[in-house]
């Protein structure tokens, strides 16, 4: 493996693909907007950013951002640009600062995203990557051979801790692998967390008990850096099995501080992801952002599902998950479990299944599940039958909960 970090940029731009290219390497390395003395050519060969490829697309008459230099078309391209380790150092917070910077706001690119990076192993020696991860999130649910069953609860907010814990109360009763919090919902003021958690686990560890399945709930410590760590460690103590983070929320540093704290799986969710993403020639891919924090410690990842409630097409959706799936490094290989979300129900398993080739998942429905003509159990059982379909073959219609649900959801999940 190298020890230059690498980054693959889209860009858009009405100048010449190469000076703006130039303009990017000097941008973010040992340039400014004119010459200075210091910046000597032996400087410049030791701690300049280098130009490794660039690939010319098609050009646009119409500029994708606002605010750039005009010119009669703008040409897309895409640009690799490498940096000596030295420049950063093996420091994430530095790294971002290298490859984002002050990029997005230079007048010479109507575009510019971020598509791949490809990392140095000294940051897979430095970081600690995902402490459970695929295998260990399995153990702790004993759940293996397909993927693990979620929901959410809902409504999202409004709902006191007493109220929380019968429907997790119904879930497990249901059959349910895997439950977490709304984002929404943290330590509010008529649910508060320390109430949750006493009462969610009660629920979970009665059931526990008398079935020898123990639900994994995701609890939502999202907050300042104190107050996760003494959530985390409240759900630890209640024999809890999973905490949740909103990763735009608390930050790299953030999460960085809670992996070095927790003995628990942290299930990453991305809200707010599409002011990152939504406009296609700017911001960030999905496998690249998640790179960061896939390193940084997250052992689930939200990627979407297929045939969302959102704007992101199934294409993407199949290669965030992909991406969290594909190793990092050779020795340390940083896979996350992709957790597919957002209208979800039976209707989408055998596609799902089809285009990611693999069970290493959670799939989570909310409405799929607790909106089931059947009721909860039902939905459960119908989300469990059709990934038994899809990965072992069999009919939909010797499975009256599945058929029910392709009948209530399936014609109102259509492609995009």
């Amino acid at each position: 493996m190298s020890d230059r970090i690498r980054a693959r940029y889209r860009i858009e731009t009405a100048t010449d693909v190469r000076r703006a290219a130039e303009t990017m390497a000097g941008e973010q390395s040992s340039g400014t907007f004119l010459a200075v003395p210091g910046e000597t050519p032996e400087l410049k060969r030791r701690s300049g950013a280098r130009i490794e490829q660039i690939e010319l697309l098609d050009a646009v008459e119409t500029p994708g951002l606002p605010g750039a230099a005009r010119g009669p078309r703008y040409q897309r391209a895409e640009v690799e640009l490498s940096w000596p380790l030295e420049n950063p150092g093996v420091s994430l917070p530095n790294l971002i600062a290298t490859v984002t910077g002050n990029l997005f706001e230079l007048q010479a690119f109507s575009g510019l995203r971020i598509l791949d990076l490809e990392l140095p192993g000294a940051f897979a020696e430095r970081y600690p990557g995902p402490q459970f991860g695929v295998e260990g999130t399995r153990r702790l649910s004993g759940v293996e051979g397909r993927p693990l069953i979620g929901t959410i609860v809902k409504p999202s907010i409004g709902l006191d801790a007493g109220e929380t814990a019968d429907l997790v109360d119904t879930l497990c009763q249901a059959g349910i692998d895997f439950v977490k919090d709304d984002e929404l919902q943290a330590d509010g003021g008529r649910c508060p967390f320390e109430e949750r958690a006493h009462a969610v686990m009660r629920v979970i560890e009665d059931h526990a008990q008398r079935s020898g399945k123990k639900v994994m709930y995701a609890f939502n410590i999202t907050g300042e850096l104190d107050e996760m760590r003494r959530r985390h460690d409240l759900v630890a103590e209640l024999g809890g099995t999973c905490v949740m983070a909103s990763l735009n929320s608390i930050g790299l540093v953030g999460m960085l501080e809670l992996r070095r704290h927790a003995r628990l799986p942290i299930h990453a969710h991305r809200n707010g992801w599409g002011y990152l993403s939504r406009h296609p020639m700017l911001g960030w891919s999905y496998p690249a952002w998640a790179k960061i924090w896939r390193l940084a410690g997250a052992d689930h990842m939200h990627v979407n599902g297929l045939r969302n409630k959102f704007c992101e097409d199934d294409a993407s959706v199949i290669a965030s998950a992909r991406s969290c799936l594909t190793p990092m490094f050779a020795d340390k290989p940083c896979l996350a479990m992709p957790v597919f979300s957002s209208g979800q129900s039976a209707a989408q398993v055998a596609d799902t299944h089809a285009a990611l080739g693999s069970t290493d998942l959670i799939h989570a429905a909310g409405g799929g599940i607790m909106g089931h003509p059947m009721g909860v159990a039902a939905g459960v059982a119908s989300m469990v039958q059709a990934w038994r379909v899809a990965v072992e073959g069999g009919d939909p219609a010797a499975f009256p909960e599945f058929r029910a649900a392709l009948e209530a959801f399936g014609k109102s999940t259509s492609g995009r």
